[in-house]
């Protein structure tokens, strides 16, 4: 009896663990990571404050912001808690990766077209698609399900064509929509900043896809990720999106869900123990011809 309840025990505490760790991940970098850390902090507070010191009224005070703060909280950052929650939603779904190494666009064409496009200061705005969809974003926009070509990606963010006002959306390694609306985000830092450079951010901080801004003015780039925007000039631009880019269209990682990757190694595990089966068939028949042949 105590063995399992020492079991439970210690799977309680796995998946409490595993629970905890996800959230802080989907939250770090982010404003609603530095809340839960200061969050985090009262709490170790109050337990300093009622086990350890027994300050029972400072307890009782430290309890009472805890709660005001987790009031608070749901409403401060809803943009986070609604990209948290997708992120977990996405979790446990079967979606295959977003980008694999036969698809139409590769990372270092990417990154040359968008070197390209900050050479020529065209102003562009480019959503990677991870693991939360961006379908509901994309019905804002012109469908185009189209190949990734420097030509086409010119021609739409260059002023005054229908397409050039926006953001550009990437699915499988091909341009899925144009002329998008992006959630513009009302971070305060942003103020001074381009309508494109806080659509980029609003996107972010819904979702876990990585934008990418073109500055139409100084031909800079800056790539948006986890709320936070992050800016880069001259011969930074390269280094900085092959690392961005590459992180966003990695074969095999990106979009490709838990729940995917165990049905994926369940699959492979099949078909190693298939083969494994007919090659001891195919030896087993040929040690029975040989033993055949010999008699």
């Amino acid at each position: 009896m105590i063995d399992n309840v020492n079991m439970s025990a210690v799977v309680q505490i796995a998946i409490l663990y595993f629970a905890i760790y996800a959230i802080l991940k989907s939250a770090k970098g982010s404003r609603f990571g530095q809340a839960l850390l200061g969050v985090g902090l009262l709490a170790a507070l109050s337990a300093l404050f009622t086990f350890v010191l027994h300050f029972d009224v400072l307890s009782r005070i430290v309890q009472w912001i805890l709660i005001y703060l987790a009031l608070s909280t749901v409403v401060i950052f809803q943009p986070e808690i609604r990209r948290i929650l997708a992120t977990v939603g996405a979790f446990g779904t079967f979606d295959r990766p977003k980008y694999a190494a036969g698809g139409a666009a590769e990372p270092e064409f990417v990154v040359a077209t968008l070197l390209a496009l900050a050479d020529k200061k065209i102003g562009a705005l480019i959503a990677f698609e991870r693991g939360i969809s961006l379908r509901s974003y994309e019905a804002t926009g012109v469908r185009l399900d189209s190949m990734f070509s420097r030509e086409l990606v010119q021609s739409i963010f260059t002023p005054p064509l229908p397409l050039h006002d926006g953001g550009l959306t990437m699915r499988y390694g091909r341009i899925s929509s144009a002329h998008c609306i992006f959630p513009v985000s009302n971070n305060p830092d942003l103020l001074s900043s381009g309508m494109r450079h806080r659509a980029a951010v609003g996107l972010s901080e819904e979702t876990d896809a990585l934008v990418v801004v073109v500055s139409e003015e100084t031909g800079a780039v800056s790539v948006a990720h986890n709320g936070r925007l992050f800016r880069y000039y001259g011969d930074m631009r390269e280094a900085a999106l092959r690392r961005w880019v590459g992180k966003a269209m990695r074969e095999g990682e990106v979009g490709a869900s838990f729940a995917a990757r165990v049905y994926d190694w369940a699959q492979a595990r099949r078909k190693a123990s298939q083969a494994k089966r007919a090659k001891r068939a195919a030896k087993a028949a040929e040690e029975a011809a040989k033993t055949e042949a010999k008699q």
